[in-house]
Order: structure tokens, then sequence, then C-alpha cells
């Protein structure tokens, strides 16, 4: 849960522990190479506001007798969007033609096992190309059937950024590739000693293998968007829309019926965020709310201990963020200029390998929306969120459920349910490389509803999984499911193993 300061310190001592950390800041500045300094400036100012609103409980302690379901006027249904005439090429270009896509990619795999080894967005899903391969092909088909130039705009990590730049190499000078790639980096800050209060570093030195530094969450996204210069280059080209979404949500698509909502000339929208059905293997995912009259992002971290079950309730929060979000530009820069872009903050608690205890403060970036009025969600269908976070993931996008059609992820026409199957695997497939050591191919699973597998257990080719399928190889022993075989509504258990001969 979100916290803030211990209200039983004296305004004489908080004012001390700010200017001693005012103080530390100024000094990380003078110790950095002159050539960096105004960056890093900017930077420790913009950790300077975080940590002072920390410090001073600006954010209160969620009440959570004021949380309310968002009412129809902030929520409104996918369908009741004025449809596009895909016939229309003139205007759907003029449109296309204000719009920035923007990528969230500060990403490692560590959910697949990858450690600290390269950026997610790297890692091959389907048809052998990456997510970074499939994002740029989305884009290019666009740029291409509808005649416009819309960007690409990459988030970068100190994690992510010398790698995402050296993959996009690949496409300078190719034949056919029309998309323009805009790199820039979020923000490092210092994480926070929990003994003394102070930034845990003395300088912005190898702040890549210095374990002091962190990146502060993708709420960071719109200063150091502006920091880099990058936000008022889109304005003057003419840019008014930004589309935000993680690299690894294969649905996050520009949708041209979204799209055309906000460009309306009667629209005032400056904040839209996608949300959509909340299903048993969403429970933690963040949700909005009306708080106090006001869109408001509730995150699983933010709940009271005694609330996490409510939280939790599928009839209770119906809908979550899918982080899928349309922000106009104009706006993002009126309110980073002003100060007035205010943001929940979530405390997190680590445990450094020195074996000190630290603070890292994080925002999010759907957490915004509270500072645009007139900000309001769509409840986009679930094609819209189809997030790689883990192999279970990962088997589901690779398979037969899914088809790659002009960069975009689509589900199988043959799939006769539109919910997609819950598949849960054990920590064997948990490492991605471990993960396809064990399918000599991806099964069919056009009618699975259900798997779970767990234990030592390796698929031959041609499987198919039909229905609800448990497979589980108790500790010592071995399951290989045959080539060729069909499991529909089966448990499979104890040791099966057949040989070729």
């Amino acid at each position: 849960m979100a916290k803030i300061r211990d209200r039983t310190i004296s305004i004489a001592a908080e004012e001390e522990i700010l200017g001693n950390v005012r103080n530390h800041l100024k000094g990380i500045v003078e110790n950095t190479p002159e050539q960096k300094q105004e960056t890093v400036r900017k930077e420790m100012d913009n950790f300077y506001k975080l940590y002072a609103k920390w410090r001073g409980g600006i954010s209160d302690d969620l009440v959570w007798g004021n949380i309310r379901p968002l009412p129809e006027t902030m929520l409104q249904g996918y369908s009741s969007l004025r449809k596009v005439d895909t016939d229309d090429i003139g205007v759907i270009s003029k449109q296309l033609n204000k719009l920035v896509v923007l990528k969230l990619n500060g990403g490692l795999g560590t959910g697949m096992g990858l450690g600290t080894v390269g950026p997610k967005s790297l890692i091959r899903v389907r048809d052998n190309a990456t997510f970074l391969d499939v994002t740029l092909n989305q884009i290019e088909n666009l740029n291409e059937k509808y005649g416009v130039s819309v960007p690409l705009v990459l988030m970068n990590s100190i994690n992510t950024d010398d790698e995402t730049r050296n993959a996009l190499k690949k496409y300078k000078g190719v034949t056919g590739s029309n998309v323009d790639v805009l790199c820039y980096m979020q923000s490092y800050y210092p994480r926070i000693d929990r003994e003394t209060l102070l930034p845990c570093v003395k300088d912005y030195n190898n702040i890549d293998t210095n374990e002091g530094w962190y990146p502060p969450g993708h709420g960071d996204l719109y200063e150091s968007l502006y920091n880099s210069g990058l936000l008022e280059k889109l304005i003057e080209a003419g840019k008014e829309i930004l589309f935000i979404s993680n690299i690894d949500n294969l649905g996050a698509t520009v949708d041209l019926n979204i799209l055309n909502h906000i460009m309306r000339a009667n629209s005032k929208s400056q904040f839209i965020a996608e949300v959509t059905n909340k299903t048993r293997a969403d429970v933690k995912g963040g949700t909005l709310i009306d708080y106090n009259g006001q869109a408001k992002l509730l995150e699983y971290a933010q709940v009271p201990p005694e609330h996490v079950d409510d939280f939790k309730c599928v009839k209770t929060f119906k809908i979550f963020n899918t982080n899928n979000l349309w922000i106009s530009l104009e706006a993002v820069k009126d309110r980073v200029e002003k100060g007035i872009l205010d943001r929940d903050i979530i405390e997190n608690h680590k445990t450094l390998d020195d074996g000190r205890n630290v603070i890292q403060l994080e925002t999010a970036v759907g957490a915004a929306i509270k500072n645009f009025p007139g900000a309001f969600a769509i409840n986009v269908p679930r094609s819209r969120f189809l997030p790689v976070k883990q192999t279970s993931d990962l088997l589901l996008v690779m398979s037969n459920l899914y088809h790659l059609e002009e960069g975009v992820i689509k589900m199988s026409p043959l799939r006769q349910f539109p919910m997609t199957p819950l598949v849960k695997l054990g920590t064997e497939f948990k490492r991605i490389q471990h993960f396809l050591k064990r399918f000599q191919t991806i099964p069919d699973l056009l009618e699975l509803d259900h798997l779970t597998v767990t234990g030592d257990v390796y698929f031959g080719r041609n499987v198919s999984l039909r229905g609800t399928v448990i497979i589980v190889a108790n500790h010592g022993e071995r399951i290989d499911i045959p080539a060729n075989s069909l499991l529909e509504n089966k448990i499979v258990s104890g040791n099966l193993r057949i040989l070729d001969h």
C-alpha cells in the first residue's frame, strides 16, 4: 500500500530532512560531468518534487468509503462510438497525421526468467518476430495503407536503451520501412536509504550498474518526454494526440474509431483511458474509479490490506485498466510547464545486495488522469488487451489461437469462443529457454478452455488440447505427451514416457 510520512515528526525536523536532501541532490549534480549537468539537474529537480510530496503527505490515505464505480458520464462503451467509414481515406489520413504512437519500452523479461538480460521487446513472440518487430510492422502497414506518417516513440530505460537502439539499426535503409522511430530515455532516480532518508548515491556515474539508481515507473513519461525535447518537436510537427501502451500488449494497436472520437470537432477529450471487463486472470490489475467526483486510477499496491478481497472481487470492480491511453500533447505540455501534473505515489521497499534497506518512489502513467477535467474511459473489447507477461501468455500467442495479419495479432476465426483459455504453467516453464525446450511444436489450442501443467512435462509434435486439461508430474517423475496426442477433458498424472525405437 502507498504510504506517507510519520505524522509525529515535527515541522522543524521535516524541514531539516528536506534541506539535507536538497543539499545531497545538489552534490550529485556538481559531481556530474559538465556536459550532463543540465540533464541531471532537471531529473534531480523532479525527484525532489516527488520526494517532498511523499514526505509532506500531500497524497492522503485512500478513504475507501469515498470510492464509487465510474458513472456513465465517465465510462463509455466501445460499441457506442461512431464507426469510421473505412472508405473515407481522406478523413482517416488527416486524423492519422495528427497521431503519435508511444510504446513503454523500459522493461526486462524478468517475468519470463530473463533476469536483467536484454529488453523484453526483443523476445520473439510470433512467426519469429519480436515485440518490436510486430509494433513496427503494424505502423508500417498503417502508414503505407493510408499514405501517412505516424511516428513511433519508444520510452526506454537505462536497461533497454542501448540494445533497443542497436536492434533498430536493421531497419535503417530497408526498403518499405516508412516509420520514423524516435527514442528517449526515462528518468533515473536515486533510491532512498530507510535509515538516513537520504539518497543512496553521491554521483551520477555508472548508473547502469549502481543499484542505488532506479527507473521511477512509467508515470515519469510526461516529464521525461518534455525534458527530452521530443514533446516540443512533435507539437511543432503538427502532432496532436499521443497513443500510449505497453510494448508487450500485442492488442494495443491504433484504433481508428477511438481516434475519430477524439478528433471530432466537438470533442474536448484531453485524456481517454481504455478499460476492459475484469476476469479471474485480472484480479490484481489496476482499475478506474470515481473518487470524489473525479476519475482516478486505483492500483493494487494502493489498496489497504483489509480491502484486498473487495478489490479482487469481479462483481465489485468490474473493469480494469489496460494502460492504453490517448492524451492531448498540448495538454501534457501545459500541465508539465505549470507543474500541476499530480500522480499518486507508490512506495516500494527493497533490500539491496549489500544489505541496505531502501525505498523507491514510483508513479503510474495512468494515474495522471485526475489532472485532466473531463477525462473518461472507454470499455473496449478484450482483444485490445493481449499482454505477454509470462510464458503462459507466450504459449497462447504462439499457438493457432492467433494469426498475424498486417502486423496485427488477431484471434483465429476458427475459435468458437471469444475468451482466451486460462493457462497455468509450473515453474519448470518459467524461463523462456526451458519453455521452448519442452514443446517440440506448440500444441493446437483452438478448443482449449483451461490448461494446468506442473512438474517435468514435455510435449511432442502436433499435440491437441481441448476442454480442460490438467497435467501433473510428481516430484522425480517425468511425463512425455506423445506426438499426435489428443487430450480432451483429461487429467494426466504420474509417470508417462514413450520413447521412439
